[in-house]
């Protein structure tokens, strides 16, 4: 019996021992102790609601509540730490506002960071871009791979990677293209000679996009004739497509070929043309010496 007093006494005196000790703050071995187990009592927690909530969610909305199940992980535990702290007598008033300097600048440090992961969350409840959106940032297309809370990351067509904030988003204006669905309107343009026969114009270009690879059956391709140019009759083939992200692809063969029967035709893409005029006193005169303005009788020089 008098050893077990003792084996308590030392167990006592461990879990009372000091680690950190200050004028308003007292942090013992027992707060810490209890701080550890408690943090891992939530991450047992934590992992039986996540795996328990993602085992029936579709692989988009999985990826989606990972990224807030993670914030909202981190956030939980420093929510914590503080109650701990709080219940172990540790005057928690006191340490805030000691460290009231420290948030302060560490706010505006992080200022950017909080935006993009709020708009990480508020783009993820909305459902405003999803994982596989054809999006347009700044004049280069990309292909959504991965939603993050703070980052975007998109695949450009020539395999480069856009990592996108978050905010931005909220801020700015972006193409999606396959937002409302993933079929999208192209078109390739061409410019014809006047004097054309715009019906065969018309209907070599129809042909073209009909046989094409790639290019929807319904709705049906169709031609507009767009302007009377300086130099040429302006046309342009309108067609759908399935896939926006392949789509220089399609219009450089469709390009290949209205050029291959347009040959075929005899219809010219001419270039541009322009009427220079010339306007002088009189007929050139090619002479060995120069004369004088006034030798021309255009006054004095």
């Amino acid at each position: 019996m008098e050893q077990l007093d003792k084996i308590l006494s030392s167990i006592k005196k461990f879990l009372s021992s000091s680690i950190y000790t200050g004028e308003t703050t007292h942090i013992s071995m027992s707060t810490l102790i209890t701080i550890i187990f408690t943090l891992i009592l939530v991450s047992v927690v934590l992992r039986l609601v996540h795996k328990f909530v993602t085992k029936k969610l579709p692989s988009d909305d999985k990826n989606k509540f990972i990224s807030i199940f993670n914030f909202l992980r981190y956030l939980l535990y420093i929510l914590v730490i503080i109650i701990v702290l709080h219940s172990s007598g540790v005057n928690m008033t006191a340490l805030l506002t000691a460290s009231a300097a420290l948030f302060v600048g560490l706010g505006f440090a992080l200022q950017y960071l909080f935006q993009d992961i709020i708009s990480g969350i508020l783009m993820i409840m909305d459902q405003s871009l999803h994982v596989g959106d054809i999006i347009d940032m700044d004049g280069k297309i990309g292909r959504v791979f991965e939603i993050k809370l703070r980052t975007t990351r998109a695949l450009t067509r020539d395999d480069k990677v856009i990592v996108i904030p978050n905010h931005i988003f909220l801020t700015n204006s972006i193409y999606n293209y396959t937002q409302n669905h993933n079929m999208t309107r192209e078109a390739v343009k061409v410019g014809v000679a006047y004097g054309s026969d715009v019906s065969l114009v018309t209907k070599i270009l129809e042909g073209v996009v009909q046989e094409q690879r790639g290019v929807l059956k319904s709705p049906k391709p169709f031609v507009l004739f767009d302007d009377f140019g300086d130099s040429a009759l302006m046309f342009s083939i309108n067609f759908y497509i399935s896939d926006s992200y392949g789509d220089p692809k399609i219009k450089s063969e469709v390009r290949y070929k209205i050029d291959s029967e347009f040959r075929a035709n005899n219809i010219t893409i001419p270039f541009p043309q322009r009427d220079v005029h010339v306007f002088q006193p009189r007929p050139f005169e090619h002479v060995s010496v120069s004369k004088t303005n006034k030798e021309w009788g255009l006054g004095e020089d």
